[in-house]
């Protein structure tokens, strides 16, 4: 009897300490390290930046578009503006005159028809409806702030009074 009680209790604690042990070892493919520590905060708030000063294309094209190097070089140049180690990796960049390897994060899939243009200048919606307070980002994105989602999605689609017919958004 206290053997079966034993078993009772002690089975659920070592089925809950391989689940958390499953977790805690499994890769972590949701967070991406970005190669600079791109510092949002400053670029917006001292700077005096704006989203489309960096994404080219947020109003123009269906993607935003991950910013160049010719982009940064536009104020950096090829000479520290600050004593920043992040800005000496950029700098390495521009010796090189290689691309900044920044991996996307935000990601539509495959078979949904995503337009910045179409949401930004129809839809009048700002960067931080998606995007979060991005002015108080000291770090780079390394996951979505709002998923992207069907239900967050269709959510924002009926909150807005924007249409949920599939056929808009899925070709």
């Amino acid at each position: 009897m206290l053997k079966r009680h034993f078993l009772a209790w002690v089975a659920p604690v070592i089925l809950l300490a391989v689940v958390l042990v499953f977790i805690a070892l499994r890769p972590h493919s949701a967070r991406i390290l970005q190669p600079l520590n791109y510092n949002h905060k400053i670029h917006i708030n001292t700077v005096g930046l704006g989203c489309n000063d960096c994404h080219l294309y947020t109003s123009k094209l269906a993607s935003a578009g991950i910013p160049t190097l010719e982009t940064c070089q536009t104020c950096h140049g090829d000479k520290p503006l600050s004593e920043s180690p992040e800005e000496q990796k950029l700098l390495t960049y521009v010796a090189q005159g290689k691309e900044i390897p920044w991996v996307r994060v935000h990601e539509v899939p495959d078979h949904v028809y995503f337009s910045h243009r179409r949401h930004v200048l129809l839809g009048d919606l700002q960067c931080d409806e998606c995007h979060g307070n991005v002015a108080e980002r000291e770090e780079p994105f390394t996951s979505p702030v709002k998923p992207i989602t069907m239900k967050n999605c269709l959510k924002c689609h009926r909150e807005k009074g924007v249409t949920n017919d599939c056929l808009a958004c899925h070709h």
